[in-house]
């Protein structure tokens, strides 16, 4: 079944919409407080449809993260109790919060910094830096810096590879996306 090639020759046309940075945008703040999906799906493509705006598309979807970031900082540290814990329970995720809480402890600032870079959830250390009273300033110029880095590294890498990583892209990109689809399915029995 050739679904995602579809869904991603769909994607990049809409890439090329003149609306595409503002939806980045929204994409990108949403993930960085609730938004399961990673902005780099919809940044990738749009780098591909104009590579020759790389740099600003990096910067929408930082600055639109970091945004993010401080209103999910600001959620944990003035809404835990009576927001944040119950939908964290209701979803699943204070395994994945406790975890976190304990990185902090373990590596201070430097946690937030991973979780900007890393496909780590970001959103989790936003939350769990709020709660935890993490000083204000420390923590945004970590989100900033490991946001930044990675998108940076996105939209470079995908502006660098051009047509030729495009065309490779979408000849495998039904394979990647089924194996995709296998390692979540894989990892949600495996975390039962």
């Amino acid at each position: 079944m050739k679904i995602f090639t579809a869904l991603y020759d769909w994607t990049l046309k809409w890439a090329e919409h003149k609306f595409a940075p503002a939806v980045l945008s929204a994409i990108t703040f949403a993930e960085s407080v609730f938004f399961p999906i990673p902005p780099d799906v919809l940044l990738a493509p749009m780098v591909l449809a104009k590579p020759h705006r790389a740099w600003r598309l990096a910067t929408i979807t930082t600055i639109s993260s970091v945004i993010g970031g401080v209103v999910g900082y600001f959620l944990g540290y003035l809404m835990f109790e009576p927001l944040i814990q119950p939908l964290l329970i209701e979803f699943n995720y204070m395994d994945k919060f406790q975890r976190a809480m304990d990185w902090f402890e373990q590596y201070g600032v430097w946690v937030v910094f991973l979780a900007g870079f890393s496909p780590i959830p970001y959103k989790v250390f936003t939350l769990s830096a709020g709660f935890l009273q993490m000083m204000f300033l420390p923590f945004l110029i970590a989100s900033a810096v490991g946001r930044g880095m990675r998108f940076f590294l996105v939209a470079g890498l995908i502006a660098w590879g051009g047509a030729k990583m495009e065309a490779k892209l979408r000849k495998s990109i039904d394979v990647i996306g089924w194996s995709v689809v296998a390692l979540v399915v894989i990892l949600y029995f495996m975390m039962r």
